[in-house]
Parts: C-alpha cells; structure tokens; sequence
C-alpha cells in the first residue's frame, strides 16, 4: 500500500532515510509511527538483507502497531511478526527473527533474546538493520530501552558491527526534572547520546503541523477548598489515637496527616524501627491505611475512604494477635457508626466532583462526544467508576463508562485481554468514557476526544502534553479540575513552562555545530559506560557483603520471622523461590492467578499472604508443570543483616549472594 506523508512528516524522516540515526520528535497525533512505517518501507526496499524491529514499552502497543500500521501498509511485501507475552513465537525468537522481515515486540522480549544462550531463541543486535524504539524518551536510567541501547553503545564505542540503524519516536524528550536551560539541555543530550541520534522536528512546515494536530482549549476548572471537614478531622483524630498508643516509640512527628509526606515519614519511621513492632503488631499498616483514606477522601467521596477502611478491617478480623490488634479494631469498630453519619452529609462532600460532574455533563450533550478521564491511581479510577455510575445527572448525559488500568496480577489490574476488549468498546462507540490512569497517556491509538480531563494528578511535562494529546478533536477541551493554590494547580502551571523549555533546548541543540554536538555525544556515551561499570562493580560487592544464611526475612506486617537468605533461589534470572519446605507453614494460600500469556517452564499458581497477619507475600508457582514452590516478593518482608533492618522494593537490592534453583538437583534431593 502507498504511504502518504504530510509535508512535515516528510520533512523529519529526510535524516533516517539517509541511513543516519535519529529521533523524531512529533506531537501526540502528529503521525510519528505513520512516518516510522514509511522509513520501515524504505529501509525494506533498498538495504540489503534487511531486518527491523519496532520496539515498544506496552505489551497493548504490539497489536495496536500490527495491527493499524505495519501490517496494512507492509503487509503485502514483507513478512511481518507481531510477538508478546501472550504470544507462542516468543520461545523460539531467534528462529522468528531469521524467518521474518520485521518484527514488532516489547523491548523486554528483545532484552530476553539478547541474554539467551539458547541457538532457537538468541539474537544479536548485530541480526538486525533497523531498530524503531516507540516512545524513545524512555530510553535513560535502568530502563528496558537504555539496557539495550547501553549494549549498542558499548559496542559502537568498541567498534564492533555492523550496528542496526537507529529511529527513535518521541512526542516529548522532557527535562529529566531541571528547571533551567542548561540542565534541559543536558538531559535532551542525554537522551541523544543513549540513542546515538540527533534529533530532528520541522522547522518548514508548522503551520501544517499545527492544523493537522489542533491544541485541545485548556481550562482550569478550580473550586473552592472546603471550610469544614468533619470526616477527615475524625479520621486524623483517630491516627492521633494510634500516635498516643504507640507515644513511647514515636520520637519524630511525621509531616501532615492525609499528604503523600506523612506515607513517606511513615515508611522512614519503619526503616529506622521508630515505628515497630509493639507485642507482635506494626501500627505502620493501620497508620498508612487511614492515611490512604484521607487522600481517597480528598480524591473521590467519604464513602469511598470508609469503604477502603470497613474492607481493610474485614480481612484483619482473622488475623487478630493480641491486646494491640483488639486496641487497633476497637478504635475503627467504634468510631465505625459516626464516620458512616459524616460521609452521608453531602454538606461535606468533595468540591471537585461537582465540579468534574459540571465539565463532564456539559461535554456530554453531544452524543458523538468522547473522553477520557485521567486519575492517579488503580483505586481511583475505581471510586470515579463508581461515582459515575451512581450519578443521576450523568447517566442521564448517557456517559457509558469504563475502567482502563495496566496490567498485571494484583486485584485492582487488568488483564491484557481485559484491556484490549475496553479499548475496543471505546473505539466502536460502546463506551464513550475511559476513566484511566497513565496506560492512556502514552501510545494508546484510540478515537480522537473532545474531552480529557486531569483529576487530581501530579505528574511530569511528558505526561501531561501527552494526556493533553488525546484530546485531538476540533474545538475539544483539556481540563484541568484543581484546587485554588492547590499543588495539582502548581505543577500543571510548572509543566507548562517545562514543555516551553523542552522546545527551547532542543532548539539549542539544533544550533550546535555538528561536530561539537557529535563530541558532546561521544564524551556522554563514554561517560555512561564509565557510570555502568563502576556502578556493577558496586553492584557486585554489595551482594557479597553478607553470608546468606545471616539474613533473616521476617514479615514487613508482623515482624515474625519466617525464612533465611539461604533458603532463597533464582529462577530465570526473575523469580525468587523459597526451597525450604517449612516455610509452607507461615503462609496461606487466597486467589488462584490467571495470566493472559503462558511460559515455557512455569506457570502461576495462588498468592500467598503471612498465615500471622495478612500481609501479602507474593505467589506460588509451578516450575516445569510438576513443582510448586512460594515465589516471594521482597517488599512483603523486613530484612534483618549482622548491621542493619531494612525494607525493599526489588530482590536487586539484597546484600547478599542468591544461588540459581537447581531443577534436577532439587527434585533428586527430594527424592
């Protein structure tokens, strides 16, 4: 099929069809993946042996590019495959990859290959003429894009090859936090350098861009902040209560109830064991849960906060240990009554709904309009479903909503099916409301809206043009529903002015003198290679620091302990597995896991959550289709070492060495 090309688009991929390596920088709904088919086309055409992939950071972003792009364009000419999680070819990529011309994958499904050792199933960069990176901005820190790009560095700077070609596809690069040119700069060289591209935008033909992508009308819809709060000064009177009980362990007063502040002091005081254990309980948990009520309160209704408690408190009610535990049920027990009369006083409710339900009704009178309805959290989105659904004045506008959320395991995700089957809705006309969290912000091709809406976010330049994106219909509406003064306001103030810097950096960089800005490049590849390696050798030393079996793992909610470090063993360099066989005593089995997509040599069983307390620890999982052993995840547990007690969030992070799971040695064992 001929490729059409708007004359800006024609403009930014004159370097890549040169052969050259580059970013092309493009609104959201500029047409980036149309351009990047086109320079695929080409590349097919005219290079020898040629070979792509398109990569992308959502597994949802596979099919949507297959689907909608490449395949309707190239189909007819080349063979092209589509591979993810879901998808059998996975297991034997090498083999897929030497039989097809281009392939549209998740950068992690790449990243396997590269690492396997397996002839059916590895590749080398080298394989390869083309890579197409969506969404390139990516491609910085520990990310999935950088590690890949880190080892086409290394191996650009080494002089190995021949090197794929390089197009990356941004609609914003951002300002990797700084706040002045300079620092813009930087992090924009950073992001060339990473990718080994410059970065191209039109500079002939805005006007075309800017009618062929209209700016969504951006309104401040700001309210009033409350003058009284008698639901939220009930539940801070009740953490008080918790504070007093707990008064002689508590020697920091933690920043203001219902802020995300007070949940990281609350945390800190965990690390320092200010907040720990007291007759076998950790209050840490009931603060964090009643401070979660707060923000949900300020967020959503009062009876969304009193449902989040009432549920919390009903799966404790198993799990009671001792006098505290009877202490902590009594207070919510008690004050249960008095919290369901506050948050049935709609004099009290929250300003912000009123003001979304105005913007949405008056959107909706058009009943072709679209929209999308962006909220910080899982559980967010779920209280503005609910909210939604229970609204007289909007079911009367006809606003047939949905919940469209990532995916994963947890009881608030989606399944990818899940989401396909959403998005699909949305795009027939079956739904004509996503209330989303970020997975809609980023690459998500769906119908033009006139209505996006950002609730109570906090969130980056990068995000917020991209969510601003969606909103492509003609005379649309981008609405920002805030508090006066309040943070919310501030940062979407902030970002504006951090998009205009974006644009005034990248504008520099396109002055730089070709050979300053290539050994600008040089100096930031060598550099980061210099900061991997160093940072590896730390790495490395940090996991040696302690015998393993001087570690102990007790629960993060109780602080029994329940295993030792020797005890743990890596599976496919991703799964952490207890082998020892009493620690099937500590725990309780819930909910069997479903997943969308199948592997090779396990698969998922129930979670697993402390027999003692509740706290969830991760799940079981069937190695081989014969050996069920708990996987756990280190955040449900409270390392203690010879020198230190300490949480963390990734098994990366552990001090000491863990061996790889030993399938025949395990089972002969056994035996």
């Amino acid at each position: 099929m001929e490729i059409s090309l708007r004359s800006y688009q024609e403009e930014v991929v004159q370097t890549a069809l040169r052969g050259e390596n580059s970013i092309i920088w493009l609104p959201t709904g500029g047409g980036k993946t149309r351009a990047a088919v086109y320079v695929a086309q080409k590349h097919l055409e005219n290079q020898p042996r040629a070979k792509v992939a398109v990569l992308v950071n959502k597994v949802h972003l596979v099919d949507q590019h297959y689907q909608k792009e490449f395949c309707p364009h190239l189909g007819g000419t080349a063979k092209i495959v589509a591979i993810s999680g879901d998808s059998k070819e996975k297991d034997f990529f090498g083999l897929v990859v030497r039989d097809s011309d281009l392939v549209i994958c998740t950068a992690q499904i790449l990243e396997n290959a590269l690492i396997n050792t397996e002839e059916d199933k590895h590749v080398e960069l080298t394989d390869f003429t083309l890579l197409i990176i969506d969404e390139c901005h990516h491609t910085h820190k520990s990310s999935m894009y950088n590690k890949i790009m880190a080892r086409y560095v290394e191996m650009k700077l080494k002089g190995a090859g021949p090197l794929p070609q390089i197009l990356g596809l941004t609609a914003s690069p951002g300002t990797g936090g700084a706040k002045t040119l300079e620092g813009a700069i930087t992090h924009v060289l950073k992001i060339c350098a990473n990718l080994d591209s410059v970065i191209v935008f039109t500079k002939h033909y805005e006007p075309v861009l800017t009618e062929a992508v209209p700016r969504p009308v951006k309104k401040y819809d700001i309210v009033e902040e409350q003058n009284l709060d008698p639901f939220g000064l009930h539940l801070k009177m009740m953490m008080g209560m918790i504070h007093a009980f707990m008064s002689s362990e508590l020697k920091v007063v933690p920043r203001e109830m219902g802020t995300q502040e007070y949940e990281a002091d609350v945390v800190e005081l965990e690390k320092k064991e200010i907040c720990r254990k007291i007759r076998g309980h950790c209050l840490r948990c009931h603060l964090r849960k009643y401070n979660d009520a707060l923000l949900i309160k300020d967020a959503v209704r009062m009876v969304d906060a009193l449902r989040l408690l009432e549920d919390f408190y009903s799966s404790r009610r198993d799990n009671t240990l001792d006098t505290t535990d009877l202490f902590l049920l009594a207070l919510f027990e008690e004050n249960r009554v008095k919290l369901r009369q506050l948050s049935a006083d709609a004099r009290y409710e929250n300003p912000k709904l009123a003001q979304l339900q105005r913007t949405l009704v008056a959107q909706f009178q058009d009943p072709e309009s679209r929209g999308i309805l962006f909220a910080k959290t899982r559980e967010g989105t779920r209280c503005l479903y609910a909210w939604v659904c229970a609204n007289p004045e909007l079911q009367r506008a006809n606003i047939r909503a949905a919940i469209l959320t990532g995916a994963g395991t947890g009881a608030n995700h989606m399944t990818q099916n899940s989401q396909k089957d959403t998005i699909q809705k949305f795009r027939k006309g079956g739904l004509n409301l996503l209330i989303s969290t970020s997975v809609a912000e980023e690459g998500l091709d769906i119908p033009e809206c006139n209505i996006v809406v950002r609730y109570g976010l906090l969130t980056n330049e990068i995000a917020q043009q991209q969510a601003s994106g969606r909103a492509r219909a003609k005379d649309s509406i981008y609405s920002v529903v805030a508090l006066r003064g309040g943070r919310e306001m501030c940062r979407e103030k902030t970002n504006e002015y951090l998009e205009d810097l974006t644009g005034r950096a990248i504008n520099q960089i396109h002055k730089m003198e070709p050979s300053k800005f290539h050994k600008k490049v040089l100096e930031l590849q060598r550099e980061a290679v210099m900061q991997r390696n160093l940072a590896s050798v730390q790495r490395d030393q940090r996991r040696r620091r302690y015998d393993p079996a001087q570690v102990e793992f007790s629960c993060r909610g109780c602080f029994i302990t329940v295993a030792r470090g020797d005890h743990m063993r890596v599976v496919n360099s991703s799964q952490y597995v207890n082998i020892n066989p009493d620690f099937k005593k500590h725990y309780n089995k819930g909910n069997q896991i479903y997943l969308d997509r199948s592997f090779e040599d396990w698969e998922p069983g129930h979670t697993i959550s402390c027999a003692a307390c509740g706290q969830e620890w991760g799940m079981e999982v069937k190695i081989r289709s014969v050996l069920v052993l708990p996987c756990v995840k280190i955040k449900g547990f409270l390392l203690k070492t010879p020198n230190s007690k300490r949480t963390l969030e990734q098994w990366k992070d552990v001090e000491f060495p863990v061996e790889e799971f030993d399938f025949l040695q395990f089972v002969s064992d056994m035996n």
